[in-house]
């Protein structure tokens, strides 16, 4: 007798802690409710609060799905890489964990790269509530810009994404499927075989511009990124934050974490430290002070002036605060992954062009 033969689904879907944990269960629930088409599901948790913890636990039982658990908080790439090393299907999608998907989303990604051969494609990225209504990323550029002024060279990073703030149903009947030069991580899918080119991601990037380096390593390879409008989700940052969001948010966002990704970022690329970077430099910590201390300080019953006052305060708490939190895990963890990072290579000319 013939047993009928198992058929391995073409995607594994990683999911990753972005910023916080309070939306886990939206983000997993919409996840198995509105994909139908086979897939594998490995879900990284980086240190979670105990009540997402065994909601995890127990919806991986259920569901059947793999569950890496660290007991310590995760950059994005480290996270992204712990289950990224577990995949072995033709394409693996990474998706934040405040991400809500859509009826449908899942195959019209894996429709657009088996029919065009693309590397990454990308799904139309929606953000804020409610739900599916304002765009955030419809695709974009990236690369390295190389700006020749007499004897002046400049190299410059190129990151541009389109269409941000418009209505959904503004520009989604003009949308098509299309080649673009960027995607994010709040949701992309990636044909696995690119990383035996290109290498894992990134650790080195601790929170900021990992997509960007992405999507140039994987057009320098020769591969091609896609807008697939077809595919609709929506990422849903915080606030509000939970209590126990607060200690991974502050690192996450935090200013040691993001000079450390600029810096590795400059001299990866071997990037003019122009005001690109002198403007990122300045507003180090300004997800922090939106997020965090404005609104505290908005709260309190001081008046304009001793808002003010309480906001200058809180920020100089928030620094220091921020020091100890990122010296502290640095201490514990960090240096240990960084060991692992793979040395710098030099950018190659093909994704440069000169002015």
């Amino acid at each position: 007798m013939n047993l009928p033969s198992v058929v391995e689904p073409e995607v594994t879907i990683v999911v990753v802690p972005r910023e916080r944990f309070s939306y886990t269960r939206e983000s997993l629930e919409s996840i198995y409710e509105h994909t139908k088409c086979p897939f594998k599901l490995i879900y990284v948790d980086g240190g979670s609060p105990s009540h997402i913890r065994d909601y995890l636990a127990t919806k991986a039982a259920e569901k059947q799905f793999q569950l890496i658990r660290t007991e310590h908080y995760l950059s994005p790439n480290h996270a992204r890489n712990l289950g990224l090393r577990q995949v072995n299907s033709k394409y693996v999608v990474f998706i934040d964990n405040d991400v809500v998907v859509t009826p449908g989303w899942l195959k019209p990604l894996i429709d657009c790269a088996d029919e065009t051969g693309a590397t990454i494609v990308s799904p139309l990225i929606c953000q804020y509530l409610p739900l599916h209504t304002e765009v955030h990323c419809a695709g974009g550029e990236s690369g390295v810009k190389v700006e020749t002024k007499g004897e002046t060279t400049r190299r410059r990073m190129i990151e541009k994404i389109y269409k941000q703030g418009r209505k959904v149903a503004d520009v989604r009947p003009q949308l098509q499927r299309q080649k673009t030069g960027l995607a994010e991580f709040h949701c992309m899918m990636v044909r696995t075989e690119i990383f035996d080119q290109v290498g894992l991601l990134d650790e080195a990037l601790l929170n900021t511009k990992e997509h960007v380096d992405l999507c140039i390593l994987v057009v320098e390879a020769g591969g091609t990124v896609y807008l697939e409008p077809e595919s609709l989700v929506t990422y849903v940052p915080g606030p509000p934050l939970e209590w126990t969001d607060l200690h991974f948010y502050m690192l996450r966002w935090s200013d040691a974490w993001e000079l450390a990704s600029l810096k590795r970022l400059r001299d990866k690329w071997n990037l003019t430290e122009d005001e690109y970077f002198q403007n990122k430099y300045k507003r180090l910590g300004w997800r922090r002070d939106m997020t965090i201390v404005s609104p505290i300080a908005r709260k309190l019953p001081f008046g304009k002036m001793g808002s003010r006052a309480v906001a200058k305060l809180l920020r100089t708490i928030d620094k220091a605060l921020n020091r100890y939190l990122t010296t502290r895990y640095a201490r514990r963890y960090l240096q240990s992954q960084q060991d692992q990072v793979p040395p710098q290579q030099p950018p190659t000319s093909a994704m440069t062009a000169s002015s």
